[in-house]
């Protein structure tokens, strides 16, 4: 197994892992006061939640990272 194989595999999983894990994210019914932060001003958000958004940033930044190094071209042999 190369390496671009094995982070198109990660790169996968963590999207699929995303995607579920957007879905399990409760509504606030923010609306757009939510893009500026200031619908959290407040609230306070429990541990389990905490714990919920840090994941999913976690994972976005991995995905969104993976989605650049793998489309960049950069791990393919230059020739």
């Amino acid at each position: 197994m190369t390496l671009p194989q094995l982070l198109q595999i990660i790169w996968t999983i963590s999207g699929v892992l995303l995607v579920v894990l957007i879905l399990l994210h409760s509504p606030k019914g923010d609306g757009l006061g939510g893009i500026g932060g200031q619908a959290q001003l407040f609230t306070s958000a429990k541990s389990a939640e905490k714990t919920l958004n840090q994941v999913t940033w976690g994972l976005s930044i991995t995905f969104i990272s993976l989605t650049i190094i793998l489309s960049a071209g950069w791990l393919t042999p230059q020739g």
